[in-house]
């Protein structure tokens, strides 16, 4: 009786986080809005932070890393324009590359706005911990590697999409590599202490860069990352 209160009271707080957070501030993705609707985000944290699942802000996971604030996982997947790439390409589900595993959350997210993810974490402890949340949680499709994510993954490639949660002094050359025409990589670029959204947006044998937003998120370790 009591897990299924508290199922009911996640899902209250998980749809006052999409219409506050979310919808109210220019989220309006469909996807990306009934994605993070439906994934609960309380099972990708710690239990003794499980009354902050849904508060507006990025949380430790441990190792250094963090689950990113509910807004940013929403910007990041809607910069994405999954929807677009999906109506144009009907053939099968777009296949992103999703750099930093971290709790598996955003991996989640992304599989339930119908993509078939590859997901990287350079920590095999994160890894594995991940990997089990999310086949506990009904994920089987979402593929886990161990590995230097910022070198991209090109067994796999050219991707849908690919999406980096930690900072990059300049998008990774590999991954900009391994984006399929008309893919976007969206990923934080700057200094360490602050950097801004970006989106990189191959057309054709042409690259056009927007940047976003400002952010702020842990470094992107790795060769193509900032140096240890």
């Amino acid at each position: 009786m009591r897990r299924e209160r508290d199922a009911e009271r996640f899902a209250r707080l998980r749809a006052r986080m999409v219409e506050t957070q979310l919808r109210q501030r220019g989220v309006a993705d469909a996807l990306v809005l009934a994605a993070m609707a439906e994934v609960p985000r309380e099972r990708f944290v710690d239990e003794f932070l499980l009354e902050l699942a849904y508060t507006d802000g990025a949380l430790g996971i441990g190792g250094g890393q963090t689950i990113s604030q509910p807004y940013m996982v929403a910007r990041m997947s809607e910069s994405l324009e999954l929807g677009a790439w999906i109506a144009a390409h009907p053939e099968g589900p777009p296949r992103v590359l999703d750099i930093g595993t971290g709790s598996g959350y955003q991996a989640a997210v992304l599989a339930r706005m119908g993509a078939s993810v590859i997901s990287v974490e350079r920590d095999p402890e994160l890894a594995a911990e991940a990997k089990a949340r999310l086949e506990e949680l009904g994920y089987w499709d979402i593929r886990v590697e161990v590995g230097d994510g910022s070198a991209g993954l090109p067994a796999f490639a050219p991707y849908a999409g690919i999406l980096v949660a930690a900072a990059a002094p300049e998008p990774p050359e590999p991954l900009i590599a391994e984006l399929a025409d008309g893919a976007r990589l969206v990923v934080p670029v700057g200094r360490r202490d602050l950097q801004e959204l970006t989106v990189v947006h191959r057309v054709g044998k042409r690259l056009e860069t927007e940047r976003l937003e400002p952010c702020v998120f842990v470094p992107l370790v790795g060769r193509f990352g900032f140096p240890q």
